[in-house]
Formats: structure tokens, C-alpha cells, sequence
């Protein structure tokens, strides 16, 4: 199977996945990593996975295992390469980002039988072991406290004391919304490096997902229409338009513009 074809399957399995109901977060996550790189070895990474998490009795014993012992760190000369979104790479290169640090931490932690949830505080997601007064940073391995997470989200945001920290932001999330993330991140990189062929399978799962924006349909049309794939581009934007009503009007004004390139 060449690339093209791997990168397909993934996706094709990801929207399986999703479309089953909430989804396994280690799965959407080396979805995501296979769709990255076709030739990424999925199985190791489980197995490594479970070498990990062998011996650990508690969450102190897990940070050491994981920040001390085997060397995960925050990548902070590159934060935004691509590699850092995938769960494969984050393994093989012991450096991430904190959302794919905070998927290996908690599946470490759910085979070791510790009760670890995601939390997507704006800016810098973070770990909460369940019954904790505490967070844990999965960039740099240290246990926080309120207001250690309150500074956390004003060094990642930029946002000063006029914006209150409200403790929804310390809310667990759910499978589906750290995949969101995990996508949203992946769209942000390539957008921005004009990245089409990566885009493309990006927006495909994304789409998948709950909360889709007219401007992520427009911007998956944007890439089929932009390989001259202008009936998809257009169909896809009208079918959108049934979905989000409020949008509807310029999703087909989109949806119309390409069309006029079949003409």
C-alpha cells in the first residue's frame, strides 16, 4: 500500500471510530499519527505504551517513570512541528506538546490503574488525577496547584488580570474534544505553511467531529477545489449548509463559486 492509500485507510478508520460513538482516545490518537505518516508502527507504539506503565503504583511514580526515567519534556526549540501531534513520534522522540504528553500520561496511567482526566484549560492542557487538589503539567512533569494553573494559562494566553480564571477551565473534557484539540493544532501548522496534502486529511477527520465551523468546511472545500476537484469542493459546502443553517447562505455562495469553475 503506497502513502496516499495508508493515509486514506487512517482517515477511513478515524471516522469509523468517531462515528461508533465517544472514541477511544488512544486510537483517534494513532489515527492521527498513521494519517501523519503512513509508515508509522502503531503496535510498537501500544507496546512501548505498556513498557511504561509496568511497576507504576501511583501518580508520583508515574512522573518519575516518565519525566525522570525516560526523558519526556516539552519541546521548547520547536514547538510547532508537526511531529509534536503525534502520539508516534512524541514516544520515539521523548518530546511533545502538552496535549499529546497529556494522551501518553493518561494512557500510562490507565493501565496502571490510575484515574487520570483530560483537561483543556485555554492555552496549556493539563492532566487532573481524580481526587487531586492538584493538575499535572504533562510539558514540564510538575504538579500544580490552583493558582500555579491560573499562572500556567496567563504565560500560555498572554492574558492579563482583567480576564478572570474561571474554574470551568479546570474541567475535564472528553475524548472527542482532545482529538478536537489534537486537530485543531495540526490545522493551525499546516494552514499556516500552505500545506494542502496534510490539510486535507486534517479537515477530514476534524470534520468528523462535534463543533465544526463553517470556516473549516470552507477551508476543506478550499483544498479540494484547489485540485481542481470542483464538484466535491461545491458539494461539500452544500452539504454543510443543511447542518449549519446560520452559515447556510454563505456555505452556498461558496458552494456556487466553485461550480462555476465546472462551466
Amino acid at each position: 500500500m503506497d502513502d496516499d492509500a495508508a493515509r486514506r485507510a487512517a482517515v477511513e478508520r478515524f471516522l469509523a471510530l468517531v462515528a461508533a460513538g465517544e472514541p477511544d482516545l488512544l486510537e483517534g490518537a494513532l489515527e492521527i499519527a498513521r494519517a501523519a505518516d503512513p509508515s508509522a508502527d502503531a503496535e510498537h507504539a501500544r507496546a512501548e505504551i505498556d513498557r511504561l506503565a509496568v511497576g507504576i503504583t501511583d501518580v508520583d511514580a508515574l512522573v518519575h517513570r516518565l519525566f525522570v526515567e525516560e526523558g519526556f519534556h516539552g519541546d521548547r526549540e520547536d514547538y510547532y512541528d508537526p511531529r509534536n501531534s503525534s502520539l508516534i513520534e512524541v514516544l520515539g522522540r521523548r518530546t511533545g506538546i502538552p496535549i499529546t504528553l497529556a494522551v501518553l500520561c493518561m494512557e500510562v496511567g490507565r493501565r496502571a490503574g490510575i484515574a487520570l482526566e483530560p483537561v483543556g484549560m485555554p492555552g496549556h492542557f493539563l492532566v487532573h488525577p481524580v481526587g487531586s487538589a492538584r493538575h499535572l503539567d504533562p510539558f514540564t512533569g510538575e504538579m500544580l496547584d490552583r493558582e500555579q494553573c491560573e499562572r500556567r494559562f496567563r504565560e500560555s494566553t498572554g492574558l492579563g488580570s482583567e480576564v478572570a480564571f474561571d474554574d470551568a477551565f479546570l474541567a475535564p473534557v472528553t475524548s472527542e474534544s482532545v482529538l478536537v484539540r489534537m486537530l485543531a493544532n495540526l490545522r493551525g501548522i499546516h494552514r499556516a505553511r500552505g500545506d494542502l496534502a496534510q490539510l486535507g486529511w486534517v479537515l477530514r477527520m476534524r470534520l468528523a467531529l462535534p463543533g465544526v465551523s463553517a470556516v473549516e468546511v470552507a477551508e476543506l472545500a478550499e483544498v479540494r477545489g484547489r485540485r481542481a476537484a470542483f464538484g466535491e469542493a461545491a458539494a461539500l459546502l452544500e452539504h454543510w449548509a443543511e447542518h449549519l443553517p446560520r452559515d447556510a447562505d454563505e456555505l452556498r455562495r461558496h458552494a456556487r463559486r466553485w461550480r462555476a469553475h465546472l462551466n
